[in-house]
């Protein structure tokens, strides 16, 4: 889900979070190559207007008053590489593989609505470049799992609405987190399309002017704080089901990459940082933990897939990464009833200092895999 509104903590843990970015992605472009990204509060000014297809850079600096994403993405919206939550002040490396035609690059202060943008042109043969056949195989390895993941979704997100329909106020709730777990482990790839994750994923506090509240989130507020099922509660969760179906069938068609499984990983972990440990995602239900898990879960599996290659250009990132996604895996088995299980503590149960335990191992594993990207196209 696209944070909007950061809390304190958040926003020093985002602050944190790209300073180590800023000072630790990296790429083979030379700087003269990369495209110079300024956003402000009302400007996206870039650069450049043409690079060549292959790996584009983008030095990013944000020099507005609120917090921005920046994207590159095609003239229908769907989104080839992104960063989210760049504070006021601070600076992000972002590392793209793009074939030759027509992009733009946005800049969304605020990360809200359709943002300040600049064309792009990518010129070349059309053609992606050659490259390590075990990255094309990290490609379908991943495609294949964002599809499996959407596939598993729709029938859970079906039970959750099935509950809600009948009125059945226990199960509904019981059914919420387990029907969310897929979307959280490929959020990167459902955001791609920039106009699912609104309607499906959206808290009340990201909502566009004049955009009608629907989803999850809408649903998750009346079943815990409102503790009641209406006639509008029935008719959004047909509506949700409706999305992700929609979801479903469109994954096949989402712009993968090497580098956008690299930077979804480390967007994985943002989330994390600034919903999952702030328990803002979840704030009625507080079934964060199940949410952080899930992202964990897929920045992992990014990660092994791309490991094989990693491991070659950077043995030393594989060794760091590895350790890290291990000591974070095991301190949220803490919270849960056994490792095979998603029955994890409500998250109103974890205190401030555990809170803090979590949010300096998802620090810990954030600035490693940071890097990643840049090991994919050493």
């Amino acid at each position: 889900m696209r944070a909007v509104r950061l809390t304190v903590t958040a926003a020093v843990t985002t602050a944190a979070l790209t300073a180590l970015s800023a000072c630790t992605a990296k790429s083979d472009a030379k700087d003269g190559d990369a495209i110079q990204v300024t956003a402000a509060d009302t400007t996206c000014e870039t650069s450049s207007k043409t690079v060549p297809a292959g790996h584009v850079t983008l030095k990013i600096e944000n020099k507005g008053s609120r917090a921005t994403e920046v994207e590159i993405v095609f003239p229908d919206d769907r989104i080839v590489s992104e960063k989210e939550n760049i504070g006021p002040g601070t600076k992000y490396t972002l590392t793209a593989e793009v074939k030759a035609g027509s992009y733009e690059i946005a800049c969304r202060p605020g990360m809200k609505g359709h943002g300040v943008r600049q064309k792009l042109t990518v010129t070349g043969s059309g053609k992606t470049a050659k490259r390590d056949p075990k990255l094309d195989q990290a490609v379908a390895g991943y495609r294949q799992y964002a599809q499996d993941q959407a596939d598993r979704t729709v029938p859970l997100a079906e039970k959750f609405a099935e509950a809600i329909k009948a009125g059945d106020l226990d199960a509904a709730k019981k059914a919420y987190a387990p029907s969310r777990l897929g979307w959280e482990r490929t959020e990167p790839v459902a955001e791609s399309f920039g106009d699912i994750d609104p309607k499906t994923d959206t808290r009340a506090d990201g909502l566009e002017k004049g955009q009608k509240w629907t989803g999850w989130h809408r649903l998750e507020k009346a079943l815990w704080q409102d503790e009641k099922i209406g006639a509008e509660e029935k008719t959004l969760a047909g509506q949700l089901v409706t999305d992700l179906e929609d979801w479903r069938k469109r994954v096949g068609k989402a712009e993968i990459t090497p580098t956008s499984m690299a930077n979804g990983a480390k967007e994985l972990l943002d989330e994390v940082a600034t919903g999952k440990v702030t328990g803002e995602e979840d704030r009625y239900s507080h079934t964060d933990l199940v949410d952080f898990k899930g992202n964990v879960e897929g920045a992992q599996k990014a990660y092994e897939l791309l490991k094989p290659v990693v491991a070659k250009n950077d043995p030393a990132l594989t060794g760091e990464l590895d350790k890290q996604f291990t000591a974070l895996n095991g301190l949220l088995d803490k919270y849960r009833s056994d490792k095979t299980s998603y029955d994890f503590v409500s998250y109103d149960k974890v205190t401030e200092a555990q809170r803090k335990e979590l949010h300096d191992s998802v620090n810990a594993l954030a600035e490693p895999l940071s890097k990643l990207a840049a090991a994919v196209v050493k």
